[in-house]
C-alpha cells in the first residue's frame, strides 16, 4: 500500500464506525483481561455466552481465585480449551491478587506474566482498557495487513512493528478495532467481501473478488 493511500484508508474507516468497540462483553479491565484470555481460539460470542453467567458470581480476581479451576470450569465448558484456560485464569488472579493488588498492571511486561496472556492479550488490555496506543495482531490483522499491503509480514510482530510505523498517529488508538473488524466482516479468509469494501481503492490485493451471481 502506499503511504499516500494510509490516511484515506483509515479516514473511511473511521467514517464508517466512527467510535469502534470490542464485541467482547466487559465493565472492568479485569473482566476485559479475563475475556481475551478465554478468547484465544474461541469465537466473542462464544465467550460472551459464558461470561454472562460468570461475571456475576465472580468478576474479580478474588472472586474467581475463591471459585477455583474446578470451580471456574462449569462456567466456561463452553469454550474451547476451558481447562487449561480456567488453569491459567486462576493461576492469574493468584498472581493479580498477591503482586497487584487485584488491579490489573498497565505495562506489556506485567501482563505477559500472567498466565496465559501473551503479547496480543496485553496489547488488547492496555488499548481497551488504558488507551495506550497499541495494536493486537490477531489472524485477521495480519490477514488484512498482508493481503492490503498496508503491513505485510511473515510474522504477528513483524505485522505488528509494521503497523506501528506506518498508522498515523491520529488514527492508532482505534487501529485494532478497524482493522479486526474489516477483516471478521468483509476481507474474510477465503473470499474476501471487495464488492463491498469501502477500502478497497487503496488495497494492493489484485484478484479483487466480483459479487456472486
Amino acid at each position: 500500500m502506499k503511504k499516500a493511500d494510509i490516511v484515506p484508508f483509515f479516514a473511511t474507516l473511521q467514517a464508517a464506525n466512527p467510535a469502534p468497540r470490542s464485541e467482547l462483553e466487559y465493565s472492568t479491565p479485569f473482566e476485559l483481561l479475563a475475556a481475551v484470555l478465554l478468547s484465544a481460539q474461541a469465537t466473542d460470542v462464544s465467550v460472551n455466552k459464558a461470561t454472562r453467567k460468570l461475571f456475576p458470581v465472580a468478576g474479580t480476581p478474588q472472586a474467581i481465585l475463591a471459585l477455583g479451576a474446578e470451580g471456574l470450569e462449569p462456567y466456561i465448558k463452553t469454550i474451547g480449551l476451558y481447562r487449561s484456560k480456567a488453569k491459567h485464569l486462576v493461576e492469574a488472579c493468584r498472581i493479580l491478587v498477591e503482586r497487584h493488588g487485584g488491579e490489573v498492571p498497565r505495562t506489556r511486561a506485567e501482563l505477559e506474566a500472567l498466565p496465559g496472556v501473551g503479547r496480543k492479550t496485553a496489547n488488547v488490555v492496555l488499548n481497551i482498557a488504558f488507551g495506550e496506543p497499541t495494536i493486537a495482531v490477531d489472524t485477521h490483522i495480519f490477514r488484512v495487513g498482508n493481503r492490503t499491503g498496508l503491513a505485510p509480514g511473515k510474522t504477528p510482530l513483524e505485522v505488528e512493528l509494521k503497523l506501528e510505523k506506518r498508522v498515523p498517529k491520529e488514527f492508532v488508538q482505534h487501529a485494532h478495532h478497524w482493522l479486526i473488524l474489516h477483516g471478521r466482516y468483509v476481507c474474510v479468509a477465503r473470499k474476501p467481501k471487495c464488492w463491498e469494501c469501502a477500502v478497497h481503492t487503496f488495497c494492493d490485493y489484485k484478484p479483487k473478488t466480483p459479487a456472486p451471481g
